[in-house]
């Protein structure tokens, strides 16, 4: 005879009163940031953009995130106050914070099955986009970019793992740096590059937290065929 059981874990089904806020806080500081780095005010992106990800991983943590998930947020915020400053230093510190939120969300999906054809196109994308930026780039930053493409590169494709929503955050977190890269490497840019990056990077964080959340709360309430 078949026993159906339930995880004794809590399920996190919704958000409460502290999580609302949390997510209207995140979803105001987005919005002041973008319209600041549309009018060109500077001062407005240097106060919103270091609230975005401590606001986000407030959110997530009330609706029962993983921790890898929060730690992967708050390496990006520590990328995030690193590119405050336009200086190289401060350049490959935030990069190697944004390597170490990569490597958490690689933790995070864990080995579950990807598609190998989505696998071949991220690595011609990588090896594409690597060797056309590749001549332009600063010397001493040719080696620490390609290093942490490969990375970007191998959470945007493991990041489907965790289904659709996910999987797009992946890819949006890929374009971003990808434009980081192109201004980088001096190529010719889009109207407002800086709104276009951080367009792209909210998004990609929002999604790869959603899809996480919502694996998590899957994980939490599947039923047990004994």
């Amino acid at each position: 005879m078949n026993a159906v059981r339930l995880r004794t874990r809590p399920v996190p089904q919704g958000t409460g009163t502290a999580g609302r806020m949390l997510l209207a806080a995140f979803a105001a500081a987005s919005a002041a940031d973008l319209v600041s780095l549309l009018a060109g005010w500077h001062p407005g992106h240097l106060i919103a953009k270091p609230l975005l990800m401590p606001l986000l991983a407030g959110y997530v943590l009330t609706l029962g995130a993983p921790r890898l998930l929060v730690a992967a947020l708050l390496f990006g915020w520590g990328g995030d106050l690193a590119l405050l400053s336009g200086a190289e230093p401060a350049f490959l510190i935030g990069m190697g914070s944004f390597a170490a939120g990569h490597v958490c969300y690689l933790a995070l999906f864990g080995r579950r099955r990807t598609s190998p054809a989505l696998g071949g196109a991220y690595a011609v994308a990588l090896v594409g986009t690597v060797a056309l930026l590749w001549g332009d780039l600063p010397a001493g930053l040719r080696i620490p970019v390609a290093g942490y493409s490969l990375l970007l590169a191998s959470m945007a494709y493991r990041s489907s793992a965790f289904g659709r929503t996910a999987g797009a955050g992946g890819a949006l977190f890929l374009l971003s740096d990808t434009l980081i890269a192109t201004g980088v490497a001096e190529w010719p840019q889009l109207p407002r590059p800086d709104f276009w990056i951080m367009a792209t990077y909210l998004a990609a964080q929002y999604l790869l937290a959603l899809g996480a959340v919502r694996r998590e709360q899957a994980y939490r309430s599947e039923v047990i065929q004994d």
